[in-house]
């Protein structure tokens, strides 16, 4: 039924929406722009909610227990949070509107029972039946299990053998932290100690869930769904492992155990935690109480009070963020801002810059010097506080947003930062996100990897958005144009037969080809090269029938969904409109079509209301919904239209 209807979605020019007068343009400009403008904080950023699934608010309640400290209100809150995003099988999926996903269905049941809920009541009923149905909470990936273990509701050879020695490996070795992304880095590093010393969790209320088990606990061995030749070779090395653990000398344990310890010490990031997310910022938390950390201890409080800095918590439910998002917001609403009017919105704007110039980094210390040891600082983070990990994509943008505003005192920052992102590049001429080079591929399929998001290759969008500013930079002279050619060659290659781009950090192909267009436009390139032509076309191809562009995270599952969803978004369909503008369509049909589904679809408060996720953390695993993307998206293609048909 679904490829049905998507199929129907083809139309003529007759069908699509009346064009709109510039005076309702006008109008709906004005005030979203009144609005976006209201929302700026005091500092001068902006920063907008970031949901993930109900893992991570059942993730908090589990922390509580684990901790014996819990907030009777704050848990009630979460609970009633927990409860309203069930499915109609019981289960919960990884996106609204998703199918089921067993890991998290077993953590949100766990933290539902400990937070009082009873196991006869008929949504736990409906709960169980899913995860029973799927096999049973042994069939739950890698995280879960670990969780579970700390509970003792699953063995500790229930899990993957992570010892704290793997901090002593030479670099030489197949794996090493070195190899791996960041964020697996941050997450990885406390759970070597967890799992060294077997942590375990102090459940005040001793709650168990044996009754989401097929078999008992004490019986599962480690759940793995992979069984390629590469797969079973890191078994193997898994059971070694096992077998030659209590032959470990005590000093080396000893020495490896500090090692780790210092590691993420070093790295706690003060009150915005250690990575900036929130899975790193609980294991580092419940890692220096194992340790024998005190309480009271500074360093203890300050890491829960990071946790807690996650927090939204309104007067009927609470939830908690994966992480915080205000250079990204920041630099995205200041895009669609100028779009608009720089001159008009110039002091706005000013104290954004003022405020993003006095978090660009220099000399910090950070891992990807690791690759890049020689290469001076310049970036930006994604979070308030995260100088171990500038985010390639958010110092490109921001860098941009600088170079378009054509403000003044902003060229020192905009050309460091450019420098930074050209020393950033991977041999294959693309960009990760904070790491070059970062490409062990084969790391994906050791039992710790079940999740197959342990690197940070480079990817289409954010080597679209390096390209875009290094090549807005680059028009007075020469600097970063071998490293523009790269990038142009690496985009050429990684375009899709249809035209368009996967979407690594947004959903999905219409953000990535949006991203490619939005770089590709900044370059010398002719609007006829294929790039721009096929792009255009297979936008146009997957418009639907009320003007608007949609786009499901199904199509990270299966690629044939590409481009399509059961209803159009507002962002989406920015995005689309956007990038065909920057095709040169702005007196095609569609991009009418475009803007006309955008000003019916404003809100009463000037804004847009889209209820989906926008965005993966990490695709087939986890997903994001950004809240500011339905408010300053579609101001920007409002703008941007208005400006194009101006000219």
């Amino acid at each position: 039924m679904f490829k049905e209807s998507f199929n129907e979605m083809n139309y003529g020019e007759t069908q699509l929406a009346p064009s709109a007068t510039t005076y309702n343009l006008d109008n709906a400009i004005n005030n979203a722009q009144k609005k976006i403008l209201e929302l700026q904080s005091k500092e001068g950023y902006w920063v907008f909610e970031l949901e993930a699934d109900c893992t991570i608010p059942a993730e908090y309640i589990m922390m509580m227990h684990y901790v014996g400290d819990i907030n009777e209100i704050l848990q009630r809150k979460i609970a009633i949070f927990l409860r309203a995003r069930q499915s109609e099988d019981g289960s919960y999926p990884l996106y609204p509107g998703g199918t089921g996903d067993i890991s998290g269905s077993v953590k949100i049941y766990y933290a539902l029972k400990l937070a009082g809920d009873s196991p006869e009541l008929p949504h736990m009923i409906k709960l169980r039946n899913y995860v029973l149905s799927q096999g049973g909470a042994a069939k739950a990936n890698v995280f879960t299990r670990i969780a579970l273990a700390t509970f003792d509701q699953l063995p500790w050879h229930g899990v993957p053998y992570i010892p704290a020695e793997i901090m002593l490996l030479p670099k030489w070795f197949p794996f090493h932290l070195d190899k791996v992304s960041y964020w697996s880095r941050t997450v990885m590093v406390p759970l070597f100690i967890l799992c060294t010393l077997k942590a375990k969790a102090k459940n005040p209320h001793q709650v168990d869930i044996l009754e989401l088990f097929v078999t008992h606990p004490d019986d599962e061995k480690h759940y793995f769904p992979k069984r390629t030749l590469l797969n079973k070779f890191f078994l193997g090395l898994d059971k070694l492992g096992r077998a030659t653990n209590p032959f470990i000398p005590t000093k080396m344990r000893e020495r490896a155990l500090e090692k780790a310890e210092k590691w993420f010490i070093a790295r706690l990031n003060g009150e915005d935690g250690l990575g900036g997310i929130f899975p790193a910022m609980v294991s580092s938390y419940q890692a220096l109480l194992l340790l024998g950390y005190a309480k009271d201890d500074p360093m203890v409080i300050t890491a829960r009070k990071a946790i807690d800095k996650l927090l939204v918590v309104r007067k009927d439910d609470a939830y908690c963020q994966p992480c915080l998002s205000p250079i990204w917001d920041t630099c995205l609403t200041a895009l669609a801002l100028q779009e608009v009017d720089k001159n008009q919105n110039q002091g706005s704007l000013t104290r954004a810059y003022d405020w993003l110039k006095s978090k660009q980094l220099s000399d910090e210390p950070g891992d990807w010097r690791i690759q890049r040891p020689n290469l001076a600082g310049g970036g930006w983070a994604f979070e308030f506080e995260n100088p171990y990990y500038p985010d390639v994509d958010d110092t490109a943008a921001v860098a941009f947003a600088m170079a378009d505003s054509e403000y003044r005192n902003l060229e020192e920052s905009i050309h460091r930062a450019t420098r930074w992102v050209v020393g950033m590049q991977s041999k294959n001429g693309g960009y990760g996100s904070f790491d070059a080079d970062n490409t062990c591929y084969y790391l994906n399929e050791i039992p710790f990897a079940d999740h197959g998001a342990l690197l940070d290759p480079p990817t289409a969008d954010v080597s679209a958005r390096c390209l875009m500013l290094m090549a807005r930079t680059d028009k007075a002279d020469t600097e970063y144009l071998p490293a523009i050619k790269k990038s142009i060659a690496y985009l050429r290659s990684e375009q899709e037969t249809d035209g368009s781009w996967f979407g690594r950090w947004g959903t999905n192909y219409i953000y990535g080809t949006w991203s490619v267009l939005l770089g590709l436009e900044q370059t010398n390139l002719s609007k006829d090269d294929p790039m721009f032509t096929k792009a255009a076309k297979w936008l146009k191809s997957v418009q639907r029938t009320d003007g608007g562009w949609g786009e499901d995270n199904l199509s990270y599952h299966d690629s044939s969904t590409r481009g399509q969803f059961c209803t159009s978004t507002a962002f989406q369909t920015a995005w689309a409109v956007i990038a065909l503008l920057a095709a040169g369509e702005k007196n095609s049909p569609e991009v009418k079509a475009g803007i006309n589904y955008l000003l019916r679809h404003q809100q009463k408060d000037s804004l847009w209301h889209d209820e989906c996720f926008t965005a993966p953390g990490f695709p087939k695993v986890f997903y994001l919904k950004y809240h500011g993307y339905d408010k300053f998206f579609p101001l920007w293609a409002l703008a941007r239209y208005r400006n194009e048909i101006n000219k």
